[in-house]
């Protein structure tokens, strides 16, 4: 089995539709494929409308936190979407999405960067609105030559010229709700190099206490010494390694594919997960 448990589409900062993804998972010769947009659930219903037969999609999202002025991701599976305090946290945190988008803009007007709200918002479409979609109106500018560029102290990266703060959930509150709504929570490229800062492994240990199912161990951003040391943290605190393409589309240079989850830490999501099940045609 080839699982791959970390996407976006076009319901946030993805180039494909769900619709796409769900095709192009089939296609690459993925047997299970997660949805995880951020901050929203918005394309759920259209991919499991256009799941192939064959492959499986387990729903999640990837949720927007903060711990000491470190940004970080958690990923959600198999939670019930309409679970109340979840579906308000995740609402807060979308709904901030704009304004801090259209405040990173005048900030980088301000700086001479030729890009307007209006492209953002066509970029960004239907989408749950975020950076990417900044970037992306930044590279046909041709102020930069590609999205990663926009994600450095000179621009939009956490604490960047043009960076502005959004409402993020507390990872140990994400945990919770997650877990209350069924979900099984991942926390998502933990040692992404490119975001700066990280959590320390003395906090991860305090995540897996308090109910933290697993960590992205195998994950673009992370070279190989960091994956296996990834994967001895998970064993010796008990946690799932999942690993992951964190695919965007076009936006991104990762393909379907690139890290997958074995079968067994598969299996144990789906056996864990409590709020919605995965879905076969």
């Amino acid at each position: 089995m080839r699982i791959d448990l970390h996407t976006h589409s076009t319901a946030s900062d993805g180039t494909d539709t769900p619709a796409e993804l769900v095709a192009k998972a089939a296609a690459a010769g993925l047997d299970v494929v997660a949805l995880t947009d951020h901050d929203t659930v918005a394309g759920h219903d259209e991919a499991i409308a256009a799941l192939p037969t064959g492959l499986t999609l387990v729903t999640g999202t990837e949720f927007s936190c903060r711990l000491d002025g470190v940004g970080l991701h958690m990923l959600g599976y198999l939670f019930d979407p309409a679970e109340p305090e979840l579906a308000r946290e995740r609402e807060l945190v979308r709904d901030d999405r704009v304004p801090r988008a259209r405040a990173m803009v005048g900030r980088l007007r301000e700086m001479g960067v030729p890009i307007t709200w209006e492209r953002v918002l066509d970029i960004a479409a239907d989408g749950s609105i975020g950076r990417p979609h900044i970037a992306t109106a930044m590279v046909e500018a041709g102020v930069i030559d590609d999205v990663s560029q926009a994600f450095t102290a000179d621009w939009i990266a956490d604490d960047g010229r043009a960076y502005v703060n959004k409402h993020e959930l507390d990872p140990f509150t994400a945990v919770r709700l997650i877990k209350n709504a069924g979900g099984v929570a991942v926390f998502a490229h933990p040692r992404a190099v490119k975001r700066g800062q990280v959590v320390p492994e003395s906090t991860i240990a305090e995540l897996a206490a308090a109910g933290l199912d697993g960590i992205e161990a195998d994950h673009m951003d992370h070279d190989a010494t960091t994956r296996a040391r990834l994967h001895g943290l998970a064993h010796d605190l008990g946690l799932l390694a999942t690993g992951s393409s964190d695919y965007h589309g076009d936006r991104k240079t990762c393909r379907l594919g690139d890290f997958t989850t074995s079968p067994d830490v598969y299996a144990e999501i789906a056996a864990r997960g409590s709020g919605a099940s995965p879905v076969t045609r």
